[in-house]
């Protein structure tokens, strides 16, 4: 028993220093924060405008059939490449030959009545001077001449028209590239004005996007743009600004702007979906600081500023800013550290450990 309570103050005595180590290290934990340092430094900023849109082409053409026929001949299929005036489609001239002939010889059996008539009124006219035929006969023979050659015009407009529509047989391509669209079969019957085939030039491929109409006003031609494609995620292609259409959708709050790619874009198509970044100013030289690591308060921009391995709440004057950084105009100094990563928790004097990652 004795010496039990011999050996009893000497665990309390123990216990007593853990305790108050556990404590003295809670608190200084409590004051001690791991952050990730941002060494600040001059780099370019670079200010863009964020479009999305699609690939189209400058060269494409719709085909129509310009009559009504028979299709006798299909030229090229779906994807194929074809060269300007190109037969896409050729319809069978059988019956456009057989209405030609038909029409001319209407128009010659109408010539010949012409003829006739035109001799008999001039007969007629001579036997009227002689007082050998009435008024009335000579205005009904001039009626019935007037008519035949009323006549004989419209024959000559069929002629024309069925001439016309025999050169018309053949579909062909206006100018040169991918046949994207073949709906004309052999045999098919297509009426006139049916569209037929659509061709794509594929070498005339633009960007056609849609830019805030807050941000039309920063565009000018031939500014720099880097387009993606969701289809390429891992490419990047460059191209300029080529035009901007001076118009604003009263809805969707847009304008279109048309990019021109400025290297080989490869396997793409016409309505794949992209995205562009179009730069419409560079500052080189500029102090930058992360966004991120830029808090606010009372409407007063700060960060935390890394000194003798202390926080130090900075007040700061902010300038220019892109998709990820942040001009400072006043504040801070280059060289300075500040914390990438502000958190509310945060006050100043805390002690600030540096995580091993350093943001760039």
């Amino acid at each position: 028993m004795q010496t039990l309570q011999k050996i009893l103050p000497k665990y309390t005595i123990v216990l007593g220093i853990v305790l108050l180590i556990t404590v003295v290290y809670l608190i200084t934990r409590g004051n001690t924060v791991v952050v990730e340092p941002f060494r600040v430094k001059k780099m370019e900023l670079v200010q863009a405008v964020y479009a999305t849109g699609y690939v189209d082409a400058e060269a494409n053409a719709d085909l129509r059939s310009e009559i009504s026929g028979t299709v006798g001949f299909v030229g090229a299929d779906e994807g194929e490449w074809v060269d300007r005036d190109a037969t896409i489609i050729l319809f069978d001239d059988r019956q456009l030959e057989l209405a030609v002939f038909e029409a001319r010889a209407a128009y010659a059996e109408q010539k010949a009545e012409a003829d006739d008539l035109r001799v008999r009124l001039s007969r007629s006219r001579n036997l009227y001077k002689a007082g050998a035929l009435s008024a009335q006969e000579l205005d009904d023979a001039e009626t019935e001449y007037r008519q035949s050659k009323e006549m004989l015009q419209q024959r000559k407009v069929q002629l024309k028209s069925r001439q016309d529509d025999l050169r018309k047989k053949a579909v062909r391509a206006p100018i040169a590239g991918v046949l994207t669209q073949q709906d004309a079969k052999a045999g098919d019957y297509v009426v006139a004005n049916t569209l037929v085939a659509k061709i794509i030039d594929t070498t005339s491929y633009i960007i056609k996007v849609e830019v805030d109409e807050l941000d039309v006003p920063r565009l000018t031609k031939d500014q720099p743009a880097t387009v993606a494609l969701d289809a390429l995620p891992e490419k990047r292609f460059k191209a300029k600004l080529s035009r901007v259409v001076p118009q604003t959708d009263r809805i969707t709050k847009t304008s279109k702007v048309y990019l021109e790619l400025l290297e080989p874009a490869g396997n793409i198509q016409v309505g794949m979906t992209a995205t562009a970044n179009i730069v419409y100013n560079v500052q080189k030289g500029a102090l930058l600081v992360p966004k991120r690591s830029v808090f606010e308060e009372l409407r007063e921009d700060y960060v935390w500023k890394i000194v003798k391995g202390h926080l130090k709440k900075q007040k700061i004057k902010k300038g220019s800013e892109d998709i990820s950084y942040v001009e400072v105009l006043d504040g801070i100094l280059e060289g300075d550290s500040i914390v990438a990563n502000p958190e509310e928790k945060f006050k100043e004097g805390m002690e600030a450990i540096l995580s091993e990652k350093a943001s760039d």
